[in-house]
C-alpha cells in the first residue's frame, strides 16, 4: 500500500562493544540514546548529563574587556544607551535582557527594534540618526551588526559609539566598532561558537556582573529569556546553548517573568510542564508572530511588562496574530501550490505574488519543502524588488545556489538549509531559470525521499514508565540534540480516527499482543482513508497531560504498513 511522501527509516547502529564498557554505569537503552548523540566515554557523558548555566567566561571572548568598560563609562556619566535588535524572538529576547540588566545598574537604556516591512534586517543608517538625534551615544547592537560595516563607520562619523554583538558568519572585513562580540570572527577563543543573539547579550550581562556585581540579583535571573531565544532561533542544542537553556527552563516553569506566564496562559500550556519543543511550536510562533505581521514591538513590551493587566493584553494580542499568522499561512501555501504548479519532473518549487505577506513567506517556503522534499522560493513583489525566503534540502545547498546568481541580486545570504535574497523584478524570470538549471544539475537521478533517524528498534511491552526518565536525560532537546525516537514494528490497529478542527490529526490505538497504547499522529489524518490492520511505527515516547491528567502516549512521526 502506498502512503503520501514515503520516508526513508533509519534505525542508529547499536553501541559497539568497547564503547559499551565506557558507558557501563548507564542502563542499555541511556548507553544507546548517549552514543547516537556522538557521546562515546564516561566522561563525555558526565558533562552532557550534568552541565547546567554557564561553562565559561565571558572574559575569553574578543573584545568582551572595551565593550564592559564602554558600557560602565555610560553608566557612570548618565549617557543614553539604545539597545538595537533583531525583529525575531532571538533578537526580541536579547533586547529585552540587556535593557533590563543595564536599567539594574541605573542606566538610561531603552530598546530599538526595526520594522521588518519599512527597515529590513540589521542596522540601517535612517535609525542610526534616528536615535543620534534623541541623544542616544551608545548603541549596542544584539542578533545584527556583524555584516554592516557602512553602517558602522556612519555612526562613528556622527559621533555615535557602536558596540556590535552578533552571532552570524563575519564578512571578511568586521565592521569598526568600540567593540565586536562574535565567536565566529577570526582569532576569537570563545569555546563556544554557536550562542545565539540572546546566549551572547547573556555573557555581556554575566561580564557586567562579574566586574560590578548586582545587589540581590544575578544574571541568572534572565536564562528564562535566553532558554526562549535560544530554542526559536534553531541554533545547535549542545554544549553550553544546552547548558544555558536547561537552567532557563527551570527558570521558565517558575512563572516569575510575568509576561512569558501570560503568554503560556494565553497558548494553553502549564508552566511547570514547559519543555524546549514548547518553546518550539508555543511560545516562539507566538512572540515572531508580531514582528511577521505588524511590527516586533508588542512581542518586547510584553517581554518587558511586569503587570498582570498590561501583560494579559498584549499576551492575548500575540495569541490572535498568530492564528491570523497561522491562517495566512495556510491561505499563501494554497495560493503557492496553484502558482508553483509542480510536476513529477520539477525539482524546485517556485511562487512569487505581490499579494504575499514579506513576513511569511520563510514559512510559506517551508511548508512546501516539508510537502514536495523540494528546495523551495516565495517571493513577495514590490514595486520595484521581490523579497524572498528559500528553505531547502540537505541535498542541496541553497546558499552556494544563489551564490551562483549573485550577479542578479541586491542582496541575498543564508546557509545551507535556509536563505533570502532581494532582486530586482525583472531579474526574477532569468534566476528561476538559472535555478532551474543548477537545481537539475544537483538533483536530477538522485533519490529524494526524506530521512527519519530512529534511536533503536524496541517492543512496545518493553516500554515502561521508567524510559522516560532515561528519555527526560536528553533533554533539552533540539537542533544537533535531537529528541529520542524508536522504532515498533507489526503494531495492531485497534481503533482509528481523525481529530482536529479540520480532522487534520490521527488518533490511534496500537497493541503488540501484550501492551496496548494510545497515539497521536499530528497532521496525518489522511492516513484514515487507508489505514492497513498491522503497522510499523516511529514516535517519540511521552507524558500527555489532559486537563490535569497524566498519560503515557506515542507521539508518532510516521507509521508505514507492517
Amino acid at each position: 500500500m502506498a502512503f503520501p511522501m514515503d520516508k526513508i527509516w533509519e534505525v542508529a547502529e547499536k553501541v559497539p562493544a568497547s564503547i559499551r564498557q565506557d558507558l557501563g554505569d548507564y542502563p542499555l537503552i541511556l548507553q544507546q540514546l548517549l552514543f547516537n548523540r556522538g557521546i562515546t566515554s564516561a566522561a563525555e557523558a558526565e558533562v552532557y548529563l550534568t552541565a547546567s548555566g554557564s561553562m565559561y567566561s565571558p572574559f575569553r571572548m574578543l573584545d568582551m574587556q572595551p565593550a564592559v568598560e564602554r558600557i560602565f563609562k555610560a553608566v557612570d556619566n548618565a549617557e543614553k544607551i539604545a539597545i538595537y535588535g533583531d525583529y525575531d524572538v532571538d533578537g526580541v529576547t536579547a533586547t529585552a535582557l540587556l535593557v533590563q540588566i543595564l536599567r539594574e545598574y541605573g542606566a538610561e537604556a531603552r530598546g530599538y527594534i526595526p520594522n521588518r516591512f519599512d527597515e529590513g534586517y540589521g542596522l540601517n543608517i535612517e535609525a542610526i540618526d534616528f536615535l543620534a538625534a534623541n541623544g542616544i551615544s551608545l548603541v549596542i547592537t544584539v542578533d545584527c551588526g556583524i555584516r554592516s560595516p557602512n553602517e558602522a563607520e556612519h555612526a562613528r562619523a556622527i559621533g555615535l559609539d557602536l558596540i556590535i554583538s552578533d552571532h552570524h558568519e563575519p564578512k571578511e572585513v568586521v565592521p569598526h566598532a568600540v567593540a565586536v562580540i562574535c565567536p565566529k570572527q577570526a582569532g576569537d577563543e570563545y569555546p563556544e561558537k554557536n550562542l545565539a543573539g540572546v546566549g551572547l547579550a547573556y555573557k555581556i550581562a554575566e561580564a557586567l556582573h562579574l566586574t560590578r556585581p548586582l545587589r540581590d540579583i544575578t544574571p541568572e535571573a534572565w536564562l528564562d529569556l535566553v532558554a526562549v531565544g535560544t530554542v526559536a532561533d534553531i541554533v545547535p542544542l549542545i554544549g553550553e546553548n544546552r547548558a544555558l537553556v536547561k537552567t532557563g527552563l527551570r527558570q521558565l516553569r517558575t512563572g516569575k517573568r510575568q509576561g512569558l506566564l501570560s503568554l503560556t496562559g494565553a497558548a494553553g500550556s502549564t508552566p511547570q510542564m514547559l519543555t524546549a519543543r514548547d518553546i518550539g511550536f508555543t511560545l516562539g510562533p507566538r512572540l515572531n508572530a508580531a514582528g511577521r505581521l505588524e511590527s516586533a514591538l508588542a512581542s518586547f513590551d510584553l517581554l518587558m511588562a511586569t503587570d498582570v493587566e498590561t501583560a494579559g493584553l498584549l499576551a492575548q494580542k500575540l495569541d490572535d496574530q498568530n492564528k491570523q499568522r497561522q491562517e495566512m499561512t495556510r491561505q499563501m501555501q494554497e495560493t503557492a501550490e496553484g502558482l508553483a504548479g509542480v510536476k513529477d519532473d520539477d525539482l524546485i518549487v517556485f511562487a512569487a505574488s505581490p499579494d504575499f505577506n514579506m513576513g511569511v513567506v520563510g514559512l510559506v517556503a517551508a511548508r512546501l519543502t516539508e510537502t514536495h522534499y523540494l528546495p523551495s522560493v516565495v517571493g513577495a513583489f514590490g514595486e520595484e524588488f521581490t523579497r524572498a525566503s528559500c528553505r531547502s534540502i540537505p541535498e542541496f545547498h541553497i546558499t552556494h545556489a544563489l551564490d551562483e546568481c549573485a550577479d542578479l541580486f541586491e542582496r541575498h545570504g543564508g546557509h545551507a538549509m535556509a536563505a533570502g535574497f532581494t532582486v530586482r523584478n525583472e531579474r526574477l524570470p532569468e534566476l528561476q531559470e538559472r535555478l532551474k538549471i543548477i537545481a537539475q544539475r544537483e538533483l536530477l537521478g538522485r533519490e529524494l525521499k526524506p530521512v527519519l533517524k530512529a534511536d533503536m528498534e524496541i517492543a512496545l511491552k518493553d516500554l515502561k514508565p521508567e524510559v522516560l526518565k532515561l528519555i527526560d536525560a536528553l533533554e533539552p532537546t533540539g537542533h544537533q540534540n535531537r529528541e529520542a525516537l524508536f522504532v515498533s514494528r507489526h503494531l495492531k490497529v485497534v481503533r482509528y480516527r481523525t481529530v482536529g478542527s479540520d480532522q487534520r490529526h490521527l488518533r490511534l490505538t496500537v497493541s503488540d499482543g501484550f501492551v496496548t497504547y494510545d497515539a497521536i499522529a499530528f497532521r496525518m489524518g489522511h492516513f484514515a482513508g487507508q489505514m492497513p490492520e498491522y503497522v510499523d511505527l516511529m514516535y517519540a515516547y511521552e507524558r500527555n497531560v489532559f486537563q490535569g491528567r497524566e498519560s503515557l502516549q506515542l507521539n508518532v512521526r510516521d507509521l508505514k504498513a507492517a
